[in-house]
């Protein structure tokens, strides 16, 4: 499956995930600039911080709490804002497009 990030200088990364695979270990796999993984998807650091794409964002499930929480503290946070360490790749996300905030540079 592809998921498609686009980085804060605007330059797409089509790259390849699996199911079950969060997209930030599948954005820090592929080195995508900006999505940094800190915490290594314990979410406790926010710099996986991604805006999903409009038409994929019905798609994921629902933010949890804790989630809405870290995102709280995020800089440019958006209606789409989400973790990309809470976003587990399904074969319904292939084509999933994420774009990194300007701030994660």
């Amino acid at each position: 499956m592809r998921v498609r990030f686009i980085d804060y200088r605007g330059v797409e990364h089509v790259v390849g995930g699996e199911p079950g695979e969060s997209a930030m270990r599948c954005a820090t796999a592929h080195l995508v600039p900006g999505i940094i993984g800190e915490c290594g998807g314990a979410m406790a650091c926010a710099t996986c911080h991604g805006y999903v794409g409009d038409s994929w964002f019905d798609r994921i499930p629902a933010p949890s709490p804790q989630e809405r929480e870290m995102l709280s503290g995020c800089i440019d946070r958006r209606p789409n804002s989400r973790l990309c360490c809470q976003i587990r790749l399904t074969e319904e996300l292939d084509g999933l497009t994420i774009t990194v905030p300007d701030s994660q540079t």
